[in-house]
C-alpha cells in the first residue's frame, strides 16, 4: 500500500490561492486507498517566524483550516511535527551521510546566496544553518515515517530528489532500511491575486480563505478591473476577476459569466457574483472554522493522539537506523 506524506509549513494564514492550489487537491489525494500523513511543519516555521506566541497561532490556525476543510483525523495521520522527538534525532544521522556540496546545490540556499550577492554583501550573511540544512530536516520528515510518495509541484522536485539522494547513499552504506520515495507530480494550480499577481502573501494581495463575509466581499471589492463601463463587450480571457471565478467555479457557471462579460455586464455587478458564489463555497468552511476556535483542546488532542500513532512507525524506523549504524538501540 501507499504510503503518502504531506507536509505544511506555518508561515503565514490560508488564502483562496492556498485552499485551490494544495488544500483541496492534497484531500482529494488523500482519499486514495493508501496509509497517509500530513503533518505541520512548525520545525521548519522556525527558520521565518521567531516570535512564540505567532509560531503557536499560526500553528493552530493551520490545524483548525485543514480540519475545517474537511480532512477526517481518523483516516490520515495528522500531527504535528515537533511531536515525533524521532525526526530530529534521524536529521542528525543523515546529516553524517549527506554531502556539503549536495546541500550548496538547493534553491531556497542558492537563492539566498544570489540576494546576497546582488547586495554586495557576504556570501552567507544572514543565511542561518536552519535554512541551510533544511533539505536534511525534509529529508527526515519522508524518511522516517519511511513513505513512498510524496506530492510535490513541478518547481519542488529538487527537493525529493535530495533525499532519494541521501537515503540511497544510506541504504548502500548501512543495508536496507529507507524507500526511495516517488514524487506524486501536482499541476501547479495558480491561483491570481486582487493584483493580478500570483496570490502570496508576500505581495499583500491574497482573498483570506477563513475570514468574514464582511472582509470576504471587501477582498473581492478590491480586485483589480480595467475602466471599461457597464453595456460595454468585455475580454475574459486576459481579466484577473474572471480568471480568479474560474479557479473555483464549475464549468456551467464559468460560461455563464463569460457570456455575461461579452453582453457587457458592469465591474461591479460581476464582482458581486464572484462574491456570492465564492462565499458559498466558503461559508461552511468558515463555519467548521469558528466552531472549531472554541474547541482548542479537541484540535490539541487529535494533534496529541496522532502523533502517538506515527511514533509507532517512527521509533521502529529508528530503532533500524541506529542498528545499522551502531548506535545503541533500546
Amino acid at each position: 500500500m501507499k504510503r503518502i506524506l504531506t507536509g505544511i509549513t506555518p508561515s503565514g494564514y490560508p488564502h483562496l490561492g492556498n485552499y485551490i492550489g494544495a488544500i483541496k487537491p492534497s484531500l482529494e489525494l488523500l482519499e486514495e486507498k493508501s496509509e497517509s500523513f500530513l503533518f505541520i511543519a512548525d520545525l521548519h516555521a522556525l527558520i521565518k517566524v521567531s516570535d512564540k506566541e505567532t509560531l503557536k497561532e499560526l500553528t493552530n490556525g493551520i490545524a483548525m483550516a485543514w480540519l475545517a476543510s474537511g480532512l477526517d483525523p481518523e483516516k490520515t495521520h495528522f500531527y504535528r511535527q515537533s511531536d515525533i522527538p524521532e525526526i530530529p534525532e534521524i536529521t542528525w544521522i543523515l546529516s553524517c551521510i549527506a554531502e556539503k556540496g549536495l546541500l550548496n546545490r538547493a534553491h531556497a540556499y542558492k537563492a539566498a546566496v544570489d540576494l546576497n550577492n546582488e547586495g554586495k554583501k557576504e556570501t552567507d550573511e544572514g543565511i542561518s544553518m536552519g535554512l541551510y540544512s533544511y533539505p536534511l530536516l525534509m529529508a527526515a520528515d519522508i524518511l522516517t515515517p519511511n513513505a513512498t510518495h510524496v506530492p510535490v509541484g513541478k518547481d519542488q522536485q529538487q527537493h525529493l530528489e535530495i533525499t532519494r539522494d541521501i537515503a540511497d547513499k544510506f541504504n548502500r552504506k548501512y543495508g536496507e532500511v529507507f524507500n526511495l520515495p516517488e514524487a506524486v507530480i501536482q499541476d501547479d494550480k495558480t491561483v491570481l491575486g486582487i493584483d493580478g499577481r500570483k496570490m502570496s502573501k508576500s505581495y499583500n494581495n491574497i482573498i483570506p480563505l477563513l475570514s468574514t463575509e464582511k472582509e470576504l466581499k471587501k477582498a473581492v471589492m478590491k480586485i483589480v478591473t480595467n475602466s471599461q463601463e457597464p453595456g460595454e463587450p468585455k475580454d475574459w480571457r486576459d481579466n484577473t476577476l474572471f480568471s480568479i471565478y474560474s479557479s473555483f467555479a464549475g464549468d456551467d457557471q464559468i460560461q455563464d459569466l463569460k457570456s455575461k462579460y461579452e453582453d457587457g455586464i458592469g465591474w461591479g455587478d460581476a464582482k458581486n457574483i464572484v462574491f456570492e458564489e465564492l462565499n458559498k463555497l466558503l461559508m461552511p468552511l468558515r463555519e467548521r472554522y469558528e466552531d472549531l476556535k472554541t474547541q482548542e483542546a479537541y484540535v490539541e488532542d487529535v494533534l496529541q493522539e496522532n502523533a502517538k500513532k506515527v511514533r509507532e512507525t517512527t521509533k521502529a524506523t529508528l530503532e533500524s537506523v541506529k542498528s545499522h549504524v551502531g548506535l545503541k538501540t533500546n
